[in-house]
């Protein structure tokens, strides 16, 4: 199993600045290659390899000084993900969806560079507990957190996030034993409470972004009067940055423990299998729907659930919300009705009417779900 540990980077000035280079030469190679691939599309018709390019920047490589300083395999990796992109393009294009090409990066779009730390060439190794990197020297990591012994670094990424530098490590770990809890729940992601379970209890806060909004819209109507280009608009988008970091990290924090309680008590976690994409179409919800991040908590959770030997099923959520718990009969009600209110004498919360009926749909009897454990997915069957 692969699993991701991030760590924070302290570098010095001559660090930095050689940090910077490498990364704007690599997004340099990026738009270089994607100019080549349209040339080539445009003049002849023809589609210009990863294979193909790999052999150009070789050659590259003798005339032009930046790109001699770039280590080949992390170059190379670079030239993957142009590749990959494009990939995605022509399957987005087979699904009928919007295609979306690869366009240019400019400097704000381009944030990470990658190494091979497996076997040799790779520019890149740990070194007295500290990250030595290929011309750019040995540079201090925050280790707030130990790999384990047994684990095996596969790859290196280097991330400028906010003017702050990061390394993710993709760590390739054997399967632990199962450290999941018993029994199983049905679970409820909604905008009043974040997740609410079949047992009554509310977890997490649904509304990151609504509690920072207000000082949001001063730093973003204080950009918008700053002229293009000046030094006082890169001083005040750096504010707004900073703002967006902190409510995104906070967010994904959230996500993360709610997913670590929900795990470490049930063995099996039923939830609904959302079509997020179209529920973000409502204008009036799309904001609140995009604060509380179902998809990646939906993510997080079947990841740790994974890891720790449980199961996470998705159900149809079609009528969760409408249909009795009890009696199975429809109680239609709008999304301002918070009580569930049916003739068989049930009263409860809306939302734990909802986990339970989540929680009665992913019983095997029904034979109607997907059992899935990562990659969040459900399918009918």
């Amino acid at each position: 199993m692969i699993h991701a540990y991030k760590y924070r980077l302290f570098t010095n000035a001559n660090q930095e600045r050689e940090l910077a280079a490498t990364l704007e030469t690599h997004r340099r190679l990026y738009n270089a290659a994607l100019d080549g691939k349209q040339l080539c599309w445009e003049t002849a018709g023809m589609n210009w390899s990863y294979y193909e390019q790999s052999v150009w920047f070789t050659i590259q490589r003798r005339d032009n000084a930046y790109y001699a300083r770039l280590n080949v395999t992390s170059a190379q990796r670079t030239l993957r993900k142009l590749d990959k992109a494009f990939q995605a393009f022509y399957a987005r294009i087979k699904r009928g969806e919007r295609p979306g090409y690869p366009r240019f990066k400019s400097a704000d779009r381009f944030n990470s560079f990658a190494f091979d730390m497996v076997g040799h060439g790779g520019g890149c190794k740990i070194v007295d507990g500290k990250l030595r990197l290929q011309r750019i020297g040995a540079i201090r990591i925050h280790w707030h957190r130990n790999i384990p012994d047994e684990a095996k670094i596969r790859t290196a990424t280097i991330v400028r996030e906010n003017g702050k530098w990061f390394v993710c490590f993709a760590v390739e770990m054997p399967k632990p034993e199962p450290s999941c809890g018993i029994g199983s729940v049905g679970v409820d992601v909604g905008l009043k409470a974040f997740v609410t379970t079949s047992d009554g209890e509310q977890l997490g806060d649904s509304r990151i972004l609504e509690n920072s909004l207000q000082e949001l819209r001063r730093r973003q109507r204080a950009l918008s009067r700053c002229h293009r280009g000046s030094g006082t608009r890169k001083t005040v988008k750096k504010r707004v940055t900073t703002l967006h970091t902190k409510i995104r990290n906070t967010r994904k924090d959230m996500h993360h423990k709610v997913a670590r309680t929900l795990v470490n008590r049930y063995g099996v976690i039923a939830v609904e299998s959302l079509n997020v994409k179209g529920l973000i179409r409502n204008h009036r919800l799309a904001r609140r729907i995009s604060d509380a991040g179902w998809g990646q908590f939906l993510g997080i959770l079947s990841d740790k659930a994974e890891w720790a030997g449980g199961q996470v099923i998705g159900v149809d959520p079609k009528g969760t919300t409408q249909e009795c718990s009890n009696c199975h009969g429809i109680v239609p009600k709008s999304l301002s009705v918070r009580v569930h209110r049916c003739s068989c004498g049930l009263v409860l919360g809306r939302d734990v009417n909802a986990a339970r009926n989540i929680l009665a749909r992913a019983e095997p009897r029904n034979h109607n779900v997907e059992v899935v454990s990562h990659g969040f997915r459900s399918r009918q069957l």
